[in-house]
């Protein structure tokens, strides 16, 4: 693209998984949740980019990996598990290939979901060797992805900040295990659930991050307002560049009545075999427990509000996903030429943020849509140009210097998902933790093995129990049981390390089977969290 271009776009996927691993039972249902979106979101995405840059297209696209959803990806535990996941899908498809044999409408979707299912184990198995960090960093190599973290267990920080090591920690850990696995330090960050309040981006400067993201209204609500809203990032005065998320381009997407994925004519996600079949038939699929959930087979279009749904068609589908890349390419075309006019020449970034897993899992057709999107926006217009924050920052060095203000995104837009009445008694027994984890790292200077272990262990224990999605589940309602499980568990876990190194009395049975359970980040230095002194 020549330099007439009149301003940026930046697609972002924040693509992140609670840490669900459990070793102690064959099957888990919570896994499933990182099956699900490795058939569903990571290969077809990955896929989707490979064919890109195979074409030599010259596309840009910022892709957030948490790490605990890195963590998981690279366990050998979760791989052999993916690994037997997928081959039951395969089973399960082959008899569906059969049983449907004599409707040609469901029997060409069965050969469909088959022939995926087959190639997600090759894509798997044989081309990456189990491990999808490796096809991340591949595609960052070939220049087409610049990966960022975000903070380490995706801790709510805002809700932490009581305890400054805590945030620091979350950040530290999450950009020296991104730079371990993916071979370079990352420029930016996706701060967990957007959560920012004033003065968190001095812990970014410290690791060495240049930028970081808000949602609207965490720039437009800014100190001083910013002179181009959420279309040019701002400069904090630590020198971190905050970036705004656009609210058209990200409700053309997410809006359940006016976005993309509500069209008639795509998958629908809430008519699985799982539940339609007969019980006998797909018992062998479910869950340990023996209820009924969704298998990835599908067989249904969205048709409308109605809940007579009538029989998916792939290539319709394909097309809309096509038509609707084009659309949303058009309208950033007609939306950046407004922006340069109005901003006297200054050319606008229009960041558009979304979850990675919208994309496959609950959006069939979204990785197609992104190949669309990025294939488009790179060969068939002129007017803006593909770009990650960090390109803009290296061609716009020079921002308005402001404060964002206290923000979020989710309901009401400042935290409220994360504190309220489901969630908030967990957190004086996480700032207690981190309170007693500053005081060990304080305690230790020169710690012998076992206790170094510990100290490791219990760093694990705490960041696993801040993780923002236990809060999240208690406020929406689902799988609460377990969430309330996991943060009484980490706790409990924490204290008991604590209570051993206080006294020099490690249980070394019982640290080593808080190892076997909870074995994230293997070189966590505990120093972290020693006191943070002016």
């Amino acid at each position: 693209m020549t330099q007439s271009y009149k301003g940026y776009l930046s697609v972002v996927l924040h693509a992140h998984l609670p840490y669900v691993r459990h070793p102690e039972h064959e099957l888990f249902l919570e896994e499933d949740w990182l099956y699900e979106s490795i058939t569903e979101t990571y290969i077809p995405l990955l896929r989707a980019l490979d064919k890109l840059s195979d074409q030599g297209t010259r596309y840009r696209l910022t892709v957030s990996l948490s790490p605990t959803l890195v963590s998981m990806l690279r366990d050998p535990l979760l791989q052999d598990r993916y690994l037997r996941h997928i081959e039951r899908l395969m089973e399960l498809a082959g008899k569906e290939v059969a049983r449907t044999r004599s409707d040609p409408r469901f029997h060409t979707l069965a050969q469909t979901y088959l022939t995926n299912f087959t190639a997600a184990r090759s894509y798997f198995l044989d081309t990456w060797r189990k491990d999808l960090t490796r096809a991340f960093r591949a595609l960052q190599e070939r220049g087409g992805l610049e990966l960022i973290p975000c903070a380490a267990t995706h801790g709510f920080l805002p809700l932490m900040s009581l305890v400054p090591e805590a945030v620091r920690a979350q950040i530290q850990v999450a950009v020296r295990n991104h730079e371990e696995v993916f071979g370079s330090k990352p420029r930016g960050i996706w701060l967990p659930e957007c959560g920012y309040e004033p003065g968190l981006d001095d812990f970014l400067k410290e690791a060495g991050v240049r930028f970081f993201f808000t949602d609207s209204h965490g720039l437009l609500h800014a100190t001083p307002r910013p002179r181009y809203g959420v279309f040019a990032p701002i400069a904090c005065r630590s020198g971190v560049a905050a970036f705004g998320r656009d609210i058209e381009s990200s409700k053309q997407v997410w809006s359940a009545e006016e976005g993309y994925p509500g069209d008639y004519w795509y998958r629908e996600f809430y008519r699985d075999i799982g539940y339609d079949l007969d019980y006998e038939y797909v018992r062998p699929y479910v869950s340990a427990d023996g209820k009924r959930k969704n298998t990835g087979i599908k067989y249904y279009r969205v048709t409308g509000p109605t809940p007579h749904k009538e029989v998916y068609d792939p290539a319709v589908a394909a097309e809309r996903a096509a038509q609707h890349a084009g659309n949303f390419v058009f309208n950033r075309e007609k939306q950046v030429e407004y922006l340069f006019e109005r901003m006297n020449g200054r050319r606008p970034i229009v960041v558009a943020p979304y979850d990675a897993e919208l994309f496959g899992h609950w959006w069939y057709e979204g990785p197609d849509w992104i190949r669309h999107l990025l294939g488009k926006a790179s060969h068939d217009q002129q007017v803006f140009k593909l770009a990650t924050p960090g390109d803009y920052l290296d061609e716009n060095p020079h921002n308005q210097v402001a404060t964002p203000s206290l923000s979020s995104w989710g309901w009401k837009g400042y935290s409220e998902v994360w504190l309220e009445g489901s969630n908030d008694w967990i957190y004086p027994h996480l700032h207690a933790a981190a309170q007693r984890m500053v005081e060990l790292a304080d305690s230790f200077d020169n710690p012998g093995a076992i206790e170094s272990r510990a100290l490791a262990q219990a760093g694990r224990e705490l960041l696993l129990a801040q993780s923002s999605d236990w809060a999240f589940i208690m406020k929406t309602g689902t799988m609460v049981p377990y969430a309330v499980r996991r943060t009484k568990e980490h706790i409990s876990r924490f204290n008991e390390l604590y209570e051993g190194l206080k006294s020099h009395s490690v249980d070394v049975k019982r640290l080593e089977d808080m190892e076997w359970r909870d074995n994230l980040f293997p070189g966590l230095d505990y120093r972290l969290y020693k006191s943070r002194r002016p």
